[in-house]
């Protein structure tokens, strides 16, 4: 499992699409706060607001739809290729080729992720000589809570990108999917009343709360932590089972 690891995370490295997502998002989070101190200027703008109301809304954007390219490109590509059909030749189960993808290609959704919340905040912060920060404790629980939720995102990503085996098309219907993804959740929610209580339980709904860090009490952070670590759970096992029944060309 580790040596598998250690190829996942050589070809990462070595991803075109990965280094070119992560830079587009770290030169927007360089030059975006340039914008705002040409527009607004220094004296009104207070970082812990905006970090609250505007970026981490933001970035949950980030975290649904930049990760679908490289999923198309990371996993999709390999069977297009016939990448993947050397690699589970190699003798290693499929399980534990599928768990190594998924965790490597999570690390690289996690990265993607915490772009915007961690250089813009620190380019704001540099531009403003620290005032108005976010508190500590407040910024911590959000960085966790955006990795726990890009992992489930990255999971359902993962099971997607392995049954849509042409990147092109994976890319295409994964960005469709996860931008309509909500809205058709609390439609079938409002159809069927038996299952109102689902966008409640569910990464697509929850993923909004997280600007609501500071306020959560014990079991309200208990459910924001163990349903993003459940629906990796549960679409890692459904995405390895597929790719044991899979027909690999």
């Amino acid at each position: 499992m580790g040596n598998i690891i250690k190829a996942e995370l050589y070809k990462l490295r070595k991803d075109r699409s990965f280094w070119l997502l992560t830079l587009l998002l770290v030169v927007a989070s360089i030059i975006y706060p340039l914008l705002i101190v040409f527009d607004e200027g220094t004296e009104l703008f207070k970082l812990s607001d905006f970090y609250q109301s505007k970026l981490l809304s933001a970035n949950n954007y980030v975290i649904k739809l930049v990760p679908c390219i490289l999923a198309g490109f990371f996993i999709s590509k390999e069977y297009s290729f016939g990448t993947m059909k050397s690699i589970v030749s190699s003798g290693n189960s499929r399980i534990r080729i599928y768990f190594a993808k998924l965790v490597v290609f999570s690390i690289g959704a996690i990265i993607i992720s915490l772009i915007v919340p961690v250089v813009l905040t620190g380019t704001f912060a540099l531009y403003f000589d620290f005032q108005n920060m976010p508190e500590l404790d407040y910024f911590l629980k959000t960085i966790g809570l955006i990795v726990l939720y890009a992992a489930a995102y990255a999971s359902m990503m993962a099971l997607l990108a392995t049954l849509l085996t042409d990147s092109g098309k994976a890319i295409a219907l994964m960005l469709l999917f996860f931008q309509v993804s909500e809205s058709i959740m609390f439609q079938f929610a409002d159809l069927i009343p038996v299952f109102e209580f689902v966008p409640n339980y569910f990464i697509f709904n929850l993923v909004w709360e997280i600007i609501n860090a500071s306020t959560f009490n014990n079991s309200e952070m208990f459910k924001m932590i163990i349903v993003p670590v459940v629906t990796f759970a549960v679409f890692g096992l459904w995405g390895s089972f597929v790719l044991q029944k899979k027909e690999i060309k």
